[in-house]
């Protein structure tokens, strides 16, 4: 399978074609879901409640993210990675840069 880019997920929703995504927070199971072939994994902000047992998103923080994106990143070959901004880390137009910046970092190769 060839790596997934947005480039190929736009010519796949042109053509018709299904897009799988599913939501991973570690290695292991990004690794398993980049060998069957889903095209994009999702590390959601819903960690916070899935792994860390908090109540609600709202307590997880960027560190939170890049970390758990880079975990993710460790387990997958083609898969694209997609990274939730948490809570807050938008809300001016300098933050939303620097935030998003530091999980493209976590994502790449």
């Amino acid at each position: 399978m060839a790596k997934i880019t947005t480039s190929t997920l736009l010519k796949m929703k042109q053509q018709g074609e299904k897009i799988s995504t599913i939501t991973a927070y570690d290695a292991s199971f990004a690794k398993l879901f980049d060998q069957a072939g889903i095209h994009a994994i999702l590390i959601g902000d819903s960690l916070g409640m899935v792994l860390q047992g908090q109540d609600d998103t709202l307590p997880v923080t960027i560190n939170d993210m890049v970390y758990h994106t880079q975990c993710v990143r460790r387990g997958v070959e083609n898969t694209l990675i997609i990274g939730d901004m948490s809570f807050m880390t938008y809300a001016t137009k300098e933050q939303a840069l620097i935030n998003a910046t530091k999980l493209m970092q976590a994502a790449q190769v």
